[in-house]
């Protein structure tokens, strides 16, 4: 059974606050009743309570706490974002895979989701731990028909959509963005974004933005214990990691679609400013040509950080690390 109709059905179900009966959802998908009866027992034995009444159909109960491509898809309410939804249990690298399907042709929006990563990377080749059922490791496939001067300003409305979603869901939660693409809650980072393109000089072949969120760990290796933090531990509770995906999305597709407008940050300054933990904070830039110190303004247009130095001249930061006093350990 393909994954879209057990989708399909599974959103049917979830929406209905009464009870959908077989014959109605082979109208609805075109599909026999013994297709329909085969996906219900799967959802059946993936955990879902589903109960079936003769003459009346089915009713959803309650639903596990779970990752698929079938619950996923089920609750998306984006028009292109993440409505086609990739799903391994287990992969090396979310963002290795969206590559490789890039090119194969997979569709502008489609999500790549993997319960764990084996080899998760993050900026400059580092790790990112990835333990089986406990974080959310996904990569986004994007085809921008804009040049790919614009590509590096998404990493910044992945990062901002994060932050909305969390700051929204989990209102107790002080969430913030370390310019780029952190998101840190109570100032330990629990999310990393890297973005990677394949591009010609003027074209964009595409871009595949890839997100780790650390949400239901309980710890994490010595070394990055004192720096990391998970939304359970701020929270002291799990959570549920579909929900936090399908967030995700409905804020990217509202924020990309507006940013295709003017291909510049301008309608999200004050969103992302608002978020951003080295604003009015001193910061260290290590750039290759030499580190300098300064502090921290907001962002311009082009998402660059605009750093007023000792002097009272203003430098626009468009790439490399920058530190900020008092984060990761630079105090």
């Amino acid at each position: 059974m393909a994954v879209s109709i057990k989708a399909d059905i599974l959103r049917a179900i979830r929406e209905s606050t009464d009870y959908v009966s077989g014959q109605e959802l082979c109208d609805r998908y075109g599909v026999s009743r013994t297709a329909v009866w085969k996906v219900i027992k799967q959802l059946q034995a993936e955990g879902y309570d589903i109960e079936a009444v003769n003459n009346r159909g089915y009713m959803l109960l309650s639903y596990p706490d779970t990752l698929s491509g079938s619950e996923l898809m089920s609750r998306m309410k984006t028009k292109w974002a993440g409505t086609k939804v990739y799903f391994r249990k287990e992969t090396e690298s979310t963002n290795e895979d969206a590559k490789y399907l890039a090119e194969e042709g997979m569709d502008h929006g489609s999500l790549v989701v993997a319960d764990a990563q084996t080899a998760g990377k993050g900026r400059r080749g580092r790790g990112w731990e990835s333990p089986a059922g406990e974080g959310i490791f996904m990569s986004l496939i994007l085809r921008p028909d804009f040049s790919p001067n614009r590509a590096s300003m998404l990493t910044l409305l992945m990062a901002v959509s994060v932050a909305e979603v969390l700051s929204n869901l989990y209102q107790d939660l002080k969430v913030n963005i370390k310019w780029p693409n952190d998101v840190l809650i109570n100032e330990k980072k629990v999310c990393g974004i890297l973005t990677e393109m394949s591009a010609e000089p003027d074209f964009i072949h595409h871009v595949v933005t890839g997100v780790g969120i650390n949400v239901n760990q309980s710890s994490f290796p010595e070394g990055i214990a004192d720096i990391a933090t998970s939304i359970k531990l701020e929270l002291g509770e799990r959570v549920d990691r579909a929900q936090i995906i399908v967030g995700v999305m409905e804020f990217f597709e509202y924020y990309f679609d507006i940013f295709r407008q003017r291909l510049d940050v301008s309608d999200f300054v004050h969103i992302y400013d608002s978020y951003l933990i080295n604003r009015g904070r001193e910061v260290r830039v290590l750039d290759p040509k030499g580190e300098y110190e300064g502090k921290a303004e907001g962002i311009n247009d082009k998402g660059e950080l605009i750093v007023r130095l000792p002097d009272g001249s203003v430098s626009c930061v468009a790439s490399g690390e920058v530190s900020v006093r008092g984060i990761y350990g630079y105090v």
